[in-house]
C-alpha cells in the first residue's frame, strides 16, 4: 500500500474578532510604550523606528511621542503606495497609540530611578512582546518593516537580513550620541527584544494589506 503523497491545502489563517484585535493592539502598543519609558529613562536605543525615535529624542530634546511620529511619516507614504490603505491604516493606528501612551505614561507611572541593566532587559522584553502581539494580529509599526517588505518585493532581498542591516545602522549612528556603556546595553536590549522573536512572524504584515 503506497502512502498518500497528495499535498493537502494548509488551513486558512485564524481570523480574530474585532474586539480581539482591538484589545491586542491596545495591549501591544501599551507594552511597547512602557518599554520605551524604561529605555528613555536609561538613555538606551533599540532597532527599527522605535530606536530612530529614541535617538532623535536624545539629539533634539523633543518628546518621544513627537519624534516617533516624525520618523514614521515617510514610511506611511511608502506603505500607502505599496501595501494598501488597510495595512497603512493599521500602522498609523499603532504608531498613534504608541505615541499617545508614551506621552501619557509619565502621568500614570513615575520612575525616579532604574538600574540600566534592568531597563535593558525588562524594557527589551516589553518591546519584543508588544511587537509579537501586534504581528499576530496583522499589525505592524510601519517603518523598518514596511521598507524591508518593499525591498523584498522590489529586489527579492530577504526581509530578516534587511531589518538586521538597518538595525545595525541605527546602532552605529547611536555610537555618535550614546556613551559606550549605553551602547553596549542597547545591543543587549536588542537581544532581549529578539528573545520574543517578532521576526518569526513579520511576514504576516504583508497579509494585513488584504485583510482587516
Amino acid at each position: 500500500m503506497t502512502p498518500d503523497t497528495t499535498t493537502r491545502p494548509s488551513p486558512p489563517p485564524h481570523r480574530h474578532a474585532l474586539y480581539e484585535d482591538a484589545l491586542a493592539i491596545t495591549l501591544g502598543t501599551l507594552f511597547l510604550a512602557t518599554g520605551v519609558v524604561f529605555y528613555s529613562k536609561a538613555m538606551l536605543v533599540t532597532g527599527g523606528t522605535t530606536g530612530m525615535g529614541l535617538l532623535l529624542q536624545y539629539v533634539t530634546g523633543w518628546g518621544f511621542w513627537v519624534t516617533f511620529v516624525v520618523v514614521n511619516l515617510p514610511f506611511f507614504l511608502l506603505a500607502m503606495l505599496r501595501m494598501g490603505w488597510r495595512f497603512t491604516l493599521r500602522s498609523v493606528l499603532a504608531v498613534a497609540m504608541v505615541s499617545f501612551f508614551a506621552a501619557t505614561l509619565p502621568g500614570w507611572l513615575r520612575i525616579e530611578s532604574v538600574h540600566p541593566l534592568f531597563a535593558t532587559l525588562f524594557g527589551g522584553a516589553l518591546v519584543g512582546n508588544g511587537l509579537l502581539i501586534l504581528f499576530r494580529h496583522r499589525t505592524a509599526l510601519g517603518g523598518v518593516n514596511i521598507l524591508a517588505l518593499f525591498l523584498h518585493e522590489r529586489f527579492g532581498w530577504r526581509t530578516g537580513y534587511i531589518q538586521l542591516v538597518l538595525d545595525l545602522m541605527i546602532l552605529a549612528v547611536s555610537a555618535l550620541v550614546l556613551p559606550a556603556q549605553a551602547l553596549l546595553l542597547s545591543v543587549l536590549g536588542a537581544v532581549a527584544v529578539m528573545a520574543s522573536p517578532p521576526s518569526t512572524v513579520n511576514t504576516n504584515a504583508s497579509s494585513a494589506s488584504s485583510s482587516w
